[in-house]
């Protein structure tokens, strides 16, 4: 899909700069950005991510991060 936007002249600079660093199309990189940006503010995908990231961990962690949230709900205001 086409679409026309309005950014600022210093934004516009620097990614098309980016663009030209990294051997990408204007379109590309503003795709991109925007999908990242969509993605990191979008709650269902966030939770997937994180779900993601801690099947990767594992279990084995499992002891360290109980130990770390006692830390942090004890030093907490309820």
């Amino acid at each position: 899909m086409k679409t026309a936007v309005s950014i600022p002249d210093e934004i516009f600079e620097e990614a098309e700069r980016l663009a030209r660093r990294t051997k990408r199309s204007r379109s590309r990189l503003f795709s991109d950005a925007l999908r990242e940006y969509v993605a990191t503010r979008t709650p269902e995908k966030l939770t997937r991510q994180m779900n993601a990231a801690l099947a990767e961990v594992g279990e084995d962690n499992l002891e360290f991060s109980g130990s770390a949230a006692r830390l942090v709900l004890e030093r907490s205001d309820w």
